[in-house]
């Protein structure tokens, strides 16, 4: 998975702005042809859509790193 983040503290109507650029050049089919050369998918949306599977596979890794034991070298 691939994405465009910014920091935690960004204002709330800069991350909208940002969201809705970022929408509207994956729209644009020379920049959505490109993008899908380089990652496969391109899939437009909200923060929320991008950051809860995002969460989700975090946790889902922590779990298992933490299971197997594994320490930093």
């Amino acid at each position: 998975m691939y994405g465009i983040a910014a920091p935690k503290s960004t204002p709330a109507e800069i991350i909208g702005k940002l969201n809705h650029e970022i929408n509207a050049a994956f729209a644009d089919p020379k920049i959505k042809a490109r993008l899908i050369e380089l990652a496969g998918m391109v899939l437009g949306g909200s923060p929320t859509d991008f950051g809860n599977p995002l969460a989700e596979e975090t946790d889902k890794w922590a779990k298992v790193v933490k299971f197997s034991g594994a320490k930093p070298d």
